[in-house]
C-alpha cells in the first residue's frame, strides 16, 4: 500500500524537493540526493509498497533490496573512488524504509564525523544530471 504523505511513495515534486531519480530496479529506486557535499550520495529507496522496517521485508525482497544497496556504493566506488561510503537508515520521521549511501573523502567534508542529513545547499541541475548518469553507467 502506498502512503499519501510519503515523498518515496508519491514522487513528483514532494521527492524532488530533496533528490531526483535516477532509475529502478525490480525491487529499489536509486535517488540521487541534491545535496551533493559527497560527491555521488545516493539514496536506495524500496519500491514495491510503504514498508516501514527492514525486518518486515520477506527474506527474498530483503536480499533483493540489499543488494541494490550494495550495487549503488559499487556504482559510486567505481565513479567517484571515495574513501570509505557511510550508510544511513534512519526513519523517524520519514517513515519509509531507504537507505543514504554515503561517500566520504579524507580531508573532504565531514571526514571522521557523522554525515548531515541537509545542508540545505543544492547542487546544480547539470551535477545531479552528472551524478545520475555515473551512477548508471557504473551500476
Amino acid at each position: 500500500m502506498k502512503k499519501d504523505n510519503c515523498p518515496y511513495c508519491q514522487k513528483g515534486e514532494f521527492l524532488e524537493k530533496f533528490g531526483r531519480l535516477a532509475f529502478e530496479t525490480e525491487t529499489s529506486e536509486i535517488i540521487v540526493f541534491k545535496d551533493q557535499h559527497h560527491k555521488g550520495r545516493a539514496i536506495c529507496a524500496y519500491k514495491k509498497d510503504h514498508v516501514a522496517e527492514i525486518q518486515d521485508l520477506d527474506e527474498k525482497e530483503l536480499n533483493a533490496f540489499m543488494a541494490d544497496v550494495a550495487r549503488t556504493a559499487k556504482a559510486i566506488q567505481k565513479a567517484y573512488h571515495p574513501d570509505r561510503i557511510n550508510y544511513g537508515a534512519y526513519g523517524d520521521t520519514l517513515g519509509h524504509l531507504h537507505i543514504h549511501i554515503v561517500p566520504k573523502y579524507k580531508d573532504g567534508f565531514e571526514w571522521g564525523g557523522t554525515f548531515v542529513m541537509n545542508t540545505n545547499e543544492y547542487a546544480s541541475d547539470e551535477e545531479i544530471e552528472e551524478v545520475i548518469k555515473a551512477l548508471k553507467e557504473n551500476f
